[in-house]
């Protein structure tokens, strides 16, 4: 008997030993960025952004999508062709999934013809009546001359006519996260209940970029020539700056002067959108110079690299005693000039983690802070399946447990 009770007392003050020891690995270890900060420099003042002559503009950087600067980034204005942006990423998605294809023969509806006629607010392609035109040859004359024709030929071949299209322009809007956006029509000739934002807009350039950079790359030819007619491109910034490859124009008497403009530099790229400017000179000077802000007074870092563990906590019940904890996704974050240092890192992870858990499924969260004000939150994931253990190996653990005083079995 005094035997059993001796072992019992080694058997509990193991446990306690043991579970003290695991429980000390719950407090995660704080993040370092990677690559580490680089040597303190002299701070560079980043003055405020430029003096945007328009009734709403953004400031993107396209690889992290944070906003720097804007001005009424959520009111809702009339898009004018910005909203050829949406009918080309619609046109885009449906080439991708094989649904139309460029050599697809589109027959030229009246309802198109009419809108390239003379005395409407808007541009063309000069369409012909009942002609047969081909599908890329509509693609480039909608986002190159920005045919108001060409846009609804496209929408009415791909969709059976141009209020379906609408329906599928905003479904994609719901998709890319465009909360303040509704489409009418595939041109963007003023209508009722057609509206966007300049912040919904950014977002959409973004994701025509990242998402079909071949068809993005239509924005960056300067002219094209249609049954004989050579009409320029729009966009004037592509000649002004070779940085610059897109996006798009808009203009009616209603909306004012639009652009949506992209340029790069290096590995970094910035998104301007100017809705509502005096003139077709002010919102190419305005998107150049809020471009040449951002690239001149923020910089881009990549603070974690995806799936490389940041934390393992200990697990209970699990076939392993660990559950490493990392990022799905690279994290990137893009700060003024000399603000990098500033960047704190800290993770909330639950005090007890008890198995099963699947890859990819979140545990906590990782925090970026700047000065106190928060940044970017990002989930932590499990890197690895965490299936439970066997029998006894939850006994034990529970075991633990309860002698750590936390309770759970």
């Amino acid at each position: 008997m005094n035997l059993f009770r001796c072992s019992l007392h080694v058997f509990a003050a193991a446990a306690l030993v043991i579970g003290a020891s695991a429980i000390a690995q719950q407090t995660p270890p704080k993040p370092v960025p990677n690559p580490p900060p680089a040597p303190a420099a002299v701070a560079v003042p980043v003055p405020p952004p430029p003096d945007v002559d328009a009734k709403a503009w953004v400031l993107m950087d396209y690889t992290t999508g944070q906003v720097l600067a804007s001005k009424n980034p959520d009111e809702r204005v009339e898009p004018a062709s910005l909203t050829k942006v949406m009918t080309d990423y619609v046109i885009s998605a449906q080439l991708a999934a094989g649904k139309i294809h460029f050599n697809d023969q589109v027959t030229i509806s009246e309802h198109a013809w009419r809108a390239g006629g003379a005395g409407t607010d808007g541009s063309t392609s000069f369409l012909k009546l009942n002609s047969q035109v081909p599908l890329k040859d509509l693609l480039y004359g909608m986002i190159i001359q920005s045919g108001n024709d060409s846009a609804i030929a496209l929408a009415e071949h791909t969709a059976g006519s141009e209020e379906t299209f609408a329906n599928l322009m905003n479904a994609y809007a719901k998709q890319l996260g465009m909360v303040n956006t509704h489409f009418v029509d595939a041109s963007g000739y003023p209508a009722d209940g057609h509206y966007s934002t300049a912040h919904d807009i950014a977002i959409l350039s973004r994701a025509l970029i990242h998402d079909y950079p071949d068809d993005y790359a239509i924005s960056a030819i300067k002219e094209f020539t249609w049954n004989g007619i050579k009409q320029g491109n729009r966009n004037t910034l592509l000649w002004r700056d070779p940085s610059v490859d897109g996006i798009k124009t808009g203009h009616t008497a209603a909306a004012g002067f639009c652009l949506a403009a992209s340029a790069k530099h290096g590995d970094a790229r910035m998104i301007a959108i100017v809705m509502g400017a005096s003139s077709a000179k002010a919102r190419a000077d305005s998107a150049i110079a809020l471009m040449n802000y951002g690239f001149r007074f923020y910089e881009t870092h990549k603070l974690y690299e995806a799936n490389k563990p940041l934390s393992t906590p200990r697990l209970w019940k699990g076939e392993q005693n660990e559950l490493p904890l990392g990022v799905a996704q690279d994290v990137m974050v893009t700060v003024k000039t000399g603000d990098y240092e500033k960047l704190k890192a800290t993770m909330d992870i639950p005090a007890t983690l008890i198995a099963p858990y699947k890859k990819g499924q979140q545990v906590g969260t990782l925090h970026i802070a700047q000065d106190g004000q928060a940044v970017l939150d990002v989930p932590l994931v499990a890197l690895n399946d965490a299936p439970q253990g066997g029998f006894f190996k939850r006994l034990w653990d529970s075991i633990l447990l309860w002698f750590h005083g936390s309770g759970k079995k």
